[in-house]
């Protein structure tokens, strides 16, 4: 059902202005502070993207000097990646696959996972993700995720701690054409205790934990652009955690 949606949010998003692919041909970055700040120089190093979308991020870290490979389950969302890859002649590869079904093979282990912005929500249970994660990153490599902080699940009225069951709803996607790609999606809640025991069970050392007053992308209602860039919401009268962090070292 998810692989379905995302399909049709793909080939909806190609053509939005929330990603300015033109923009993003023409030479720009689609990344965004939090992750170039914390995530800093990639240059010659090997880098895998779980759930990568289209691929404009995995792109932009190539630019930098990464090689990197991309992985998302949706086709459409992988052909366009491709295509991408050709147009800009960069040095990446794109796989598609569910994110616990990838196993890098005949090659060394990677320099750098990264995955961020709305991707652990697709994912019933994080421990095979971690593992995935471990499985294909060398000792001593690192491991990045930037992502919205689950405190806003609860606030918009859904759990904070996981559930077995997910919430199924049927809506269109967050772009502002979102209306043209109205689907069905099932979302599971992570309490980040459960993102840091996951990653700390697999031998992931953390290094480092971030919260963030505000989101690079205005995709809650209410948010409120006070700084070029940065997007708050508040709640009460006080600033909500909207991302948060994690770096982390593969130790053995």
């Amino acid at each position: 059902m998810n692989r379905v949606a995302w399909d049709r949010r793909a080939a909806t998003h190609f053509d939005s202005k929330f990603y300015d692919l033109p923009s993003f041909l023409a030479g720009e970055t689609s990344l965004r502070e939090i992750e170039m700040a914390e995530l800093g120089d990639v240059s010659g190093k090997s880098l895998l993207h779980l759930q990568c979308h289209f691929g404009m991020d995995t792109l932009s870290w190539a630019r930098m000097g990464a090689t990197c490979t991309g992985v998302d389950l949706s086709p459409v969302a992988i052909k366009k990646a491709r295509e991408l890859t050709q147009e800009l002649k960069l040095n990446s590869e794109f796989v598609c696959t569910d994110v616990y079904s990838f196993q890098r093979s005949g090659s060394a282990p990677y320099d750098i996972v990264f995955t961020s912005y709305g991707a652990v929500c697709w994912l019933p249970d994080l421990n095979p993700w971690a593992q995935v994660i471990a499985s294909n990153l060398a000792v001593g490599g690192r491991f990045y995720i930037a992502e919205f902080h689950p405190i806003y699940d609860l606030l918009a009225g859904y759990s904070y701690f996981t559930q077995q069951q997910p919430d199924v709803e049927e809506e269109g996607t967050y772009t502002e054409n979102g209306a043209d790609a109205i689907a069905r999606l099932a979302t599971w809640a992570h309490p980040m205790s459960s993102v840091i025991n996951a990653l700390v069970g697999v031998g992931i050392q953390i290094e480092r934990v971030s919260e963030f007053p505000f989101s690079p992308y205005n995709c809650f209602k209410g948010m409120v652009e006070r700084e070029p860039g940065r997007f708050y919401l508040s709640h009460k009268g006080n600033d909500v955690p909207i991302v948060y962090s994690i770096t982390g070292r593969k130790v053995a």
